[in-house]
């Protein structure tokens, strides 16, 4: 990283009259801007963030409070760092914001035009939000697809058995739990979407794409300069966007042939699959959209891949945090224990249709959002026009970040905000699906995440089922002792050091 500062610094040497114009743009004054900390001429307040700026903004509310303005090199930025403030936001001004700040690397291959996290506010937008929340993630549809999930459940409880059993010939028998967990959620989506194992010996495609994948994570994930100094775009220091663009080729090339062997089956009269890729071929628009629209091959794969990408990496790293908390507070795991054996049994297996039966997991699950969410400033959005917002006025394309970390964090909102507590969500109606802005990890508003209904099954299905198959310890005497909780950022917030932890096959429950 230091030779990227290096070079940064070479570029902007040698580009004289740019620096003058942002030092200008700098030491103009702007009325009625949110109060912010300084920044440097051209940099900003980029070297104030650090590793962690969810952190360190989420910090900045002590002395600015719940709007602060910041200029993170050349782009002008606000976050909203409580409840209050992102209800504000939803409730008045989300048609306002509601376009989307693009990475560098999110635009290879026009990534960002079709993908419907990413795209443009607008009729294709409103297409594929009907196209996904009414006919392909509608409770009817996600209810007949639960016997693949739990197929894809049991695949994962034999790999982690087996692996268990290789371990425990070594010296500490751990493994590593968010790798299985992503394998799983991987294949899950895999039959959802494509009606196939991608993640098996038999597949070789299938492992190809999940290599594929792997590769662009770790590219859409790093640190960008381009993203804050534009005009180094023509540079690309870092060769992000150039590796980029060649992952996302190898991804896409791997999903058309996906969907042409599907075509080329109901070309030869194969029967019509009950998967997503099938919704998606017969999708057009309706008389109530702006348009018509016929998916083009393009468009098809790159909704494909953006399931994945979306998917398989929040479920893993959400996944881990629960354990890493369940792990660290012993008392809250049996508690979570006792209630699968009341609930489910001890000879049955762990089924969607107990989770409205389990309140405790789902108060865990609340509990871990809550403190984890998976993308601390969500998916960051745009302003459309000048704004006035709580008495303030932002830009127009002024970049917004919502920090839901600082928010579930909040001690207006939260009794002792920083202790793992379940209990507080007993009794208590508050969920993640956008009406509660006290807790809101998968977004709000009109672009709140669609795959709130399936994510809420896979998760609860995952962990539920880690917990009723397995007893778990993270060293030989099952002293399980508070755990190392530092952060990396990526694609989503994981783990600093990746979670490691011994599982038994369960003989009983704890009483």
């Amino acid at each position: 990283m230091d030779s990227v500062w290096v070079f940064l610094v070479w570029c902007i040497g040698i580009l004289g009259p740019v620096l003058v114009l942002f030092c200008r743009r700098w030491f103009s004054t702007s009325d009625g801007l949110p109060p912010g900390p300084p920044g440097w001429p051209v940099f900003g307040n980029m070297f104030d963030l650090g590793s962690m700026p969810h952190k360190t903004i989420a910090g900045l509310k002590k002395d600015y409070g719940p709007v602060v303005w910041l200029r993170i090199g050349s782009i002008n930025t606000v976050a909203l760092l409580t409840a209050e403030a992102a209800a504000e936001l939803f409730k008045n001004h989300d048609a306002n914001f509601a376009e989307r700040t693009i990475t560098e690397v999110m635009k290879v291959h026009d990534f960002h035009k079709t993908a419907l996290s990413l795209s443009p506010y607008g009729s294709y937008w409103r297409v594929m939000k009907r196209i996904m929340t009414v006919e392909m993630l509608v409770q009817k549809r996600i209810k007949e697809t639960e016997p693949i999930r739990r197929r894809c459940i049991g695949d994962m409880v034999e790999w982690i058995s087996k692996e268990a059993n290789v371990a425990a010939g070594g010296e500490s028998g751990r493994i590593h739990v968010a790798r299985f967990v992503f394998l799983a959620s991987f294949n899950m989506l895999g039959n959802l979407v494509l009606s196939r194992d991608l993640v098996s010996p038999e597949s070789v495609e299938g492992s190809e794409f999940f290599a594929a994948m792997i590769e662009l994570m770790q590219w859409s994930g790093h640190p960008n300069i381009v993203d804050l100094f534009p005009w180094l775009r023509w540079l690309d220091p870092q060769g992000l966007r150039r590796n980029a663009e060649r992952g996302m080729a190898r991804t896409l090339n791997i999903v058309g042939r996906f969907v042409a062997e599907r075509l080329k089956e109901r070309q030869l009269g194969g029967g019509a699959r009950k998967d997503f890729l099938e919704v998606l071929l017969e999708c057009e628009g309706n008389g109530n959209d702006d348009q018509q629209h016929k998916l083009s091959e393009h468009e098809l794969n790159v909704i494909v891949t953006e399931v994945f990408l979306a998917g398989s990496e929040t479920t893993s790293s959400s996944i881990e945090w629960a354990m890493v908390e369940l792990l660290s507070h012993p008392e809250i795991m049996r508690k979570a224990k006792n209630e699968l054996a009341q609930v489910v049994g001890k000879s049955n297996k762990f089924e969607e249709s107990h989770i409205e039966s389990l309140p405790y997991l789902q108060a865990v699950l609340k509990e871990t959002l809550r403190l984890h969410p998976p993308i601390p400033f969500l998916v960051p959005r745009r302003a459309i026009q000048e704004t006035n917002f709580m008495g303030y006025q932002i830009p127009k394309n002024t970049r917004l970040f919502v920090n839901a970390w600082s928010i579930g964090r909040d001690p207006q909102c939260w009794d002792d905000p920083l202790s793992f507590t379940p209990e507080r969500f007993l009794g208590s109606k508050i969920d993640y699906k956008g009406q509660n802005f006290e807790l809101i990890p998968f977004g709000a508003g009109r672009r709140i995440c669609a795959g709130i209904p399936l994510a809420h099954r896979m998760l609860h299905l995952v962990l539920g089922s880690l917990l009723h198959e397995f007893d778990w310890r993270v060293d030989e005497i099952g002293k399980n002792a508070m755990m190392d909780t530092r952060e990396r950022m990526g694609v989503t917030v994981r783990k600093l050091v990746p979670l490691e932890a011994i599982p038994r096959k369960c003989d009983k429950f704890p009483s």
